[in-house]
């Protein structure tokens, strides 16, 4: 993997790349000292990931990860920062970060961080060149949807919570919208109905295949979330989030990530769904 580094500590710099080299977690192919000089940059470096700090002369981490998504949509954006403001926590992540890294730099969570996140890349590419073997219909598909949907007065309401789960660009996130919405839309009969029930009336020829990639979607979200909560527990976006995964499953993904058990969370995908559904409603 390709990481692109954007701080004006040189020092938080030198840091990082140590840490990434002496952890094969991949190549440093650039460094800028401010968001001006990295959206140059971009332009003559492709990196996969980009770790960038919010506070910064010249041009702030949020507008340069705004800018730099609008022209390089599949660079993941992972934020640093001292600051612990909730709405400039909120922001970032609206903006398009997948995580927030509270600084100073702890070299565990960098590692699990950058690990998750090179993980589910591989995962998604993975999973377009299946696509594209064969004939790439799933991935058109995939793109349309989330368009047609957003017609819905609750799609909007969806998207931007997956996104701020950081899933939205998960190949089980168009699956999710469909089951959500067919869960907003049906509320009466939806609680008598399986998620592998669901999964078969949506994916007829492969309900496995789609139930599969919910799971990952929503375990992935569980990670994203539980990551959030060790940098800020208290923080609006975590708690408004909170309630789509169970407290006990949520603490369990916690403390594996900080090396506390050997015990991943686990997702309940019927309940994950409903209080998405839920969430949308209200």
């Amino acid at each position: 993997m390709k990481i692109y580094l954007i701080d004006d500590d040189e020092n938080v710099c030198r840091i990082l790349k140590i840490l990434i080299e002496k952890k094969n977690l991949g190549e440093i192919c650039g460094v800028a000292g401010n968001g001006l000089d990295a959206l140059e940059d971009l332009d003559y470096v492709t990196p996969d990931i980009c770790i960038v700090d919010l506070l910064m002369p010249l041009m702030d981490g949020i507008t340069f990860v705004e800018k730099a998504r609008e022209k390089y949509p599949d660079i993941c954006f992972i934020m640093l920062s001292q600051v612990d403001n909730k709405a400039m926590v909120s922001q970032a992540y609206e903006s398009g970060i997948t995580f927030f890294i509270q600084k100073p730099v702890n070299g565990v969570e960098v590692e699990r961080v950058l690990s998750g996140v090179i993980e589910n890349l591989n995962m998604k590419r993975t999973f377009h060149q299946v696509q594209s073997l064969l004939g790439g219909t799933g991935a058109a598909v995939a793109q349309e949807q989330p368009a047609v949907r957003d017609e819905k007065p609750y799609g909007k309401r969806l998207r931007s919570i997956l996104q701020t789960l950081g899933i939205l660009g998960e190949s089980g996130s168009s699956d999710i919208i469909s089951l959500v919405e067919y869960l907003v839309e049906n509320e009466g009969e939806a609680g008598r109905v399986t998620v592998s029930e669901l999964c078969s009336r949506f994916s007829p020829g492969n309900p496995k295949a789609m139930e599969q990639r919910l799971r990952r979607a929503a375990a992935a979200g569980l990670s994203n979330l539980a990551h959030l909560g060790l940098e800020s527990y208290d923080s609006d976006v975590f708690q408004s989030l909170a309630s789509l995964y169970t407290f006990e499953q949520l603490r369990k993904e916690m403390d594996f990530i900080r090396g506390k058990s050997e015990t991943r969370g686990k997702v309940s995908l019927k309940y994950f769904l409903h209080a998405l559904a839920f969430a949308c409603n209200n």
